[in-house]
């Protein structure tokens, strides 16, 4: 029996919240370890007193920040304790532009090689998980959702194939950080509407995708970075316009 009570009931957001503190507080204590999988949305409802919404919410956000993994049809698993090394950037050093773009840089050179290590050493338990992250990026898509979580889960999946733990342990340190508009409104940035933003974010992907699925390398590591590097190249334009407009 947990010694940890549902919390008090108020509204929808504070609860997921609670839910997100209550949660993440049973794996970094070990109540749950790495590879487990949690209850059913089920349980945690009647657990905790709250609605299917705040349970899936809950989940998104442990999602984002690297605690858990959601495998499509079969439940959620812890993924992380939460413990890994020092290397941190807070949410306070993303707040700009300028931050945003420098995390990608980041991100480029990390992610590019983990993509050719995935070509290389990827399972098929990791390619099916990576057609579980495009098809629920692709099912968020024509439900008018931002397709973070399935984001997120797609280079989550690649830095896993790539069997290096330390690849891992970044990306699960940048958390939700990971997914530029999770802090910018990339698609207005780029000028497009949600829905073609995504659509072209999907198409990268599935290059990315694609030529881990063929086992090739080169075609991989020059995937990831061209869809790095567009993200990075849209914010970096809508950067240079702001600063143009406040001289």
């Amino acid at each position: 029996m947990s010694t940890l009570a549902p919390p008090v009931r108020r509204k929808s957001r504070t609860l997921a919240l609670d839910l997100v503190d209550a949660l993440s507080a049973r794996i970094r204590a070990g109540q749950w370890a790495v590879g487990d999988k949690l209850p059913t949305e089920a349980a945690i409802m009647e657990e905790f007193g709250v609605s299917r919404t705040v349970v899936r919410e809950a989940i998104s956000k442990l999602q984002a920040s690297g605690l858990v993994q959601t495998r499509h049809g079969i439940g959620t698993f812890v993924a992380s304790t939460g413990d890994g090394g020092s290397f941190r950037i807070a949410p306070e050093q993303v707040a700009t532009l300028r931050d945003v773009i420098a995390v990608l840089e980041l991100r480029i050179g990390v992610e590019a090689e983990a993509a050719a290590l995935a070509a290389v050493r990827r399972s098929e338990a990791h390619l099916r998980a990576m057609h579980e992250a495009q098809a629920a990026f692709a099912r968020a898509i024509e439900e008018g959702t931002d397709a973070v979580a399935a984001d997120r889960a797609l280079h989550m999946e690649i830095a896993r194939a790539s069997e290096n733990p330390h690849f891992v342990d970044l990306m699960q340190h940048l958390g939700d950080m990971l997914i530029p508009r999770a802090r910018v409104n990339s698609a207005r940035l780029a000028g497009q509407g949600r829905r073609e933003y995504l659509l072209r974010v999907l198409a990268e992907h599935e290059s990315v995708v694609v030529a881990i699925a063929n086992r090739d390398p080169e075609a991989a590591r020059a995937a990831m970075r061209t869809h790095l590097s567009n993200s990075r190249e849209r914010l970096r334009r809508a950067q240079e316009a702001a600063e143009g407009a406040s001289r």
